[in-house]
């Protein structure tokens, strides 16, 4: 039997587009009160008037510590506690490495690997004095199968599986389930799609794509398990894989 999610509270970082944004629109409309964090605040206040559930907008630049800090202090300022963190955000960067600028490598790592153990650390206190708790990592397929194409990336990602298979096992004594969605090519704008008649055409038509959504309705399946179910890793690819 499935769990409600109805008055808990969500952490979504990476927000403001994509499969954060998608899952925002499909927690809210299941009841849960959600702090929306990206660096666009603009974009923020914009989804988080159309939703139907209390929201808190929160500007966080994910490579930047005290941001992240700030984004669960407001979180419980507001909410009084933190149920979910989604640690969501991340960029994408593919091509020849030693062609690649390591300025950008660096801040990939940052947001794809630093932010994910900040996020899960600045919630852990809170959720072991309840003894529930859920943290999700946005990984990739890249995680589970190294991409020669995207060298770095996959590193990033390689690392968020190994925090959430060594994670898990330390917090679930506690009650705080760890858990990672790694889905393939998701037609979104990390992939440079923004258009709703290409992204259709690439995910409906075509099929070598997942949607945002499809993302979306795997983190409410991960999320609405018995207490007693971890999906440890959720893997998504469409029915036209090219990995």
């Amino acid at each position: 039997m499935s769990q409600s999610l109805r008055g808990k509270v969500a952490i979504i970082t990476g927000a403001s587009s994509g499969i954060g944004e998608a899952t925002a629109r499909l927690l809210s409309q299941q009841g849960c009160k959600l702090a929306l964090a990206a660096r666009s605040h603009e974009k923020l206040a914009a989804l988080a008037a159309e939703l139907p559930t209390d929201c808190l907008v929160v500007r966080a630049d994910m490579t930047q510590p005290a941001d992240i800090t700030g984004m669960v202090k407001r979180t419980l300022e507001r909410f009084g506690r933190i149920d979910i963190m989604f640690a969501n955000a991340g960029i994408w960067i593919r091509g020849q490495f030693a062609e690649g600028d390591l300025d950008d490598f660096s801040e990939l790592l940052k947001i794809n690997v630093d932010a994910v153990l900040r996020c899960a650390h600045a919630v852990i206190p809170g959720m072991k004095a309840r003894g529930a708790g859920d943290i999700i990592v946005t990984s990739s397929i890249s995680g589970h199968h190294d991409l020669h194409g995207e060298p770095v990336y996959s590193a990033s990602k390689n690392a968020a599986q190994t925090i959430v298979h060594t994670l898990r096992r330390q917090l679930a004594p506690a009650g705080i389930r760890v858990m990672s969605l790694a889905p393939g090519p998701v037609a979104n704008p990390m992939q440079g799609l923004w258009d709703p008649e290409e992204i259709r055409r690439a995910t409906e038509i075509d099929r070598d794509y997942l949607s945002s959504d499809d993302c979306a309705e795997a983190i409410l399946f991960m999320l609405t398990r018995p207490p007693h179910v971890t999906i440890r890793d959720l893997v998504m690819l469409p029915q036209i894989d090219r990995v």
